[in-house]
């Protein structure tokens, strides 16, 4: 009995958000599962502020909760440290999604959008000031109010 209440508990810590880095492929998805995209851009190396959006809000557990059956997660990244430089096609592809989408280069900065790219919601002000709680409600709210 007592390994049936320590693998529960394992896996919560274990859970992690699926982001996808090809926005292509998060079009076709979000198509297919009738689920909207969270777009997030960000600077996962050198922004302060984005590492701590991740780590806070993203990686929780009341997010990916919620995310894994909700969303269509993607990320696009621009690092500045050579280790962490993204291939051409990948870097190109975030070029043109920040050219539409942050074309005044805000960090982090996401969007709730459907398939077609159609812009519901944005959070500009970097780290949203909401609780977790509160930031998933605010998405769930966009969700309901698009099926």
């Amino acid at each position: 009995m007592k390994k049936l209440f320590f693998i529960p508990i394992f896996c919560l810590s274990q859970m992690t958000t699926n982001w996808l880095t090809d926005f292509n492929e998060a079009k076709k998805q979000s198509e297919q599962k009738h689920e909207l995209i969270l777009l997030n851009f960000s600077g996962s190396d050198w922004c302060s502020s984005c590492i701590r959006l991740h780590k806070e809000m993203f990686e929780s557990t009341v997010f990916i909760q919620f995310s894994d059956s909700n969303l269509v997660l993607m990320n696009a990244d621009f690092p500045r440290l050579n280790k962490h430089q993204l291939s051409k096609q990948l870097q190109n592809q975030n070029d043109s999604l920040a050219d539409k989408y942050n074309p005044n280069g805000k960090f982090p900065y996401t969007l709730l959008m459907t398939a077609d790219g159609k812009v519901l919601k944005d959070w500009d002000d970097g780290m949203p000031k909401e609780t977790v709680e509160e930031f998933v409600k605010e998405i769930k709210t966009v969700c309901d109010a698009n099926k």
